[in-house]
């Protein structure tokens, strides 16, 4: 009976415990509905209201708000971090197609300010036993980046005509080319032809050797020398070019004879059809435009204008001629002196009063040295000038220029690329005593002599050529057929 009793103590059969303990929940309940926010702090959670709706303290509210703001700003800086990853990697892509289109390396002699490109260029030239022309003593700052050629130390002094592997007729042709004997682009695309039919006439192939191989690096010297007298015009690149050309297609199993014979007719169907045929097209077709009564004006002294112009006086047109004229060459008088001896009339003027004459022009005819891809017009310094009076005067300008003059290269200044001749032939005036003979001595005076000027295509009226007459902006289809017509011949 003991055992019973005991063991209906220790269960949850009596009613009156189960009673006390349905009280203690009850009263658990109450308590936990009463102070709801007490164990919401205890717990770290915000107890949920009537409707749904968590009731929070105020300060609660803040912390809540910034919480929010700070995860806006990292997903807004994620999202810009993405895009300024995305914008480095396009711009990575541009600057690589870039490079690939724009060639950064700028030649050797538009670099003679750079001591390392001078110390390069002089161990060549070491190399091909030429002796490299000395540094200006003094230049214009804008032009450093150019050579400056002057007379105060001979080239040939150094040379020895034994072990040189330079021909006497190139150091013979560069002489005259430093000294100002053989001017002009033409002459000098001539002279350079007929030196080089004397190097190859006198060339034999060693043993052992190919004539295509051994001829071309034959003549790398010689051209080296000539572009150390002077730099070489845009007809002679175009020649050597050429000849180049016609070298490398040379079989190399072909005797010495055979192949020079080849040669000499490819030398003599470029002269005749690049210059001598091309300028009288040009002048058939620059004498349909002269009509009685006009009044040309003209610039210096051009071979080919020369031409037109004796052509249309004695086809029997009657007009006149103004000779423009410009230092430090002076190359107008020898031009009015050969149309004096054609009987022209004609009138000699220097370029500070062509202002004033170039309103009894009728027409004004230009020669070139060049005319670059972008229709740029490359001509003797002054060309410039009178383009731009014509034009502020409605005057049409007319430049003859053959086309084996074009060239590839762009240019819209006259400061990137030209030639700086002699200062000290700025200094003679003729007769009277020179002003400015001491100016060496004195270190704040630099004189600038530039042999090029650059006419922008928008003050020429018209190119013509043995093509006929085209714009300036026609060169890229001109270049385009040449070299078609090179690569099928």
């Amino acid at each position: 009976m003991s055992y019973v009793g005991d063991t209906t103590a220790v269960g949850t059969d009596n009613p009156k415990e189960e009673g006390t303990a349905a009280n203690k929940n009850k009263k658990e309940k109450k308590q936990k509905a009463k102070n709801p926010e007490e164990q919401a702090e205890q717990k770290g959670k915000t107890p949920q209201g009537a409707g749904g709706v968590k009731p929070v303290k105020d300060g609660e509210v803040l912390a809540h708000a910034d919480s929010a703001v700070i995860q806006k700003s990292k997903a807004e800086l994620r999202k810009e971090r993405r895009e300024k990853q995305e914008a480095q990697r396009a711009a990575k892509e541009a600057g690589k197609v870039v490079k690939k289109e724009v060639p950064q390396r700028v030649p050797d002699h538009m670099k003679a300010d750079v001591a390392e490109t001078q110390k390069r260029v002089a161990k060549k030239l070491e190399k091909q036993q030429i002796p490299m022309r000395t540094t200006a003593q003094r230049k214009v700052r804008l032009f450093d980046h150019l050579p400056q050629y002057e007379r105060e130390a001979s080239l040939t002094k150094s040379i020895s005509f034994c072990n040189s592997g330079i021909h006497p007729a190139i150091i013979k042709l560069g002489i005259q080319y430093a000294e100002g004997v053989i001017n002009g682009s033409n002459s000098r695309c001539i002279a350079l032809l007929a030196a080089l039919k004397q190097v190859i006439g006198d060339y034999s192939t060693p043993p052992n050797q190919e004539l295509p191989r051994d001829l071309a690096a034959k003549l790398k010297p010689c051209i080296s020398f000539l572009n150390q007298c002077r730099p070489l015009s845009v007809s002679m690149g175009t020649a050597i070019k050429y000849l180049k050309w016609q070298i490398t297609n040379i079989p190399g199993d072909m005797n010495d004879v055979k192949a020079k014979e080849l040669l000499y007719g490819h030398i003599q169907n470029f002269l005749e059809d690049r210059i001598l045929v091309a300028a009288a097209a040009i002048s058939n077709e620059a004498v349909s435009k002269i009509a009685d009564g006009d009044v040309i004006l003209v610039y210096a002294c051009s071979s080919l204008i020369r031409r037109v112009l004796c052509d249309a006086h004695k086809k029997g047109k009657k007009f006149r001629v103004i000779v423009v004229d410009g230092r430090p060459k002076m190359e107008g008088k020898e031009m009015l002196r050969r149309l004096v001896q054609e009987g022209i009339k004609s009138s000699y003027v220097l370029i500070n009063a062509a202002s004033y004459v170039i309103k009894e022009a009728t027409k004004v005819f230009l020669g070139a040295n060049g005319l670059l891809a972008n229709g740029f017009v490359m001509s003797r310094v002054g060309s410039s000038l009178i383009a731009l009076m014509a034009r502020s005067s409605n005057v049409p300008v007319l430049v003859c220029c053959e086309t084996y003059k074009f060239c590839e290269r762009v240019q819209t200044d006259s400061f990137v690329f030209n030639e700086l001749g002699d200062p000290d032939d700025l200094v003679d005036i003729g007769n009277r005593q020179p002003i400015l003979a001491d100016w060496r001595d004195h270190n704040f005076l630099t004189l600038l002599n530039l042999v090029y000027d650059f006419t922008p295509p928008e003050f020429i009226s018209m190119v013509i050529t043995e093509l006929g007459m085209i714009p300036c902006t026609s060169v890229p289809v001109v270049l385009r057929m040449k070299q078609q017509d090179m690569n099928e011949t």
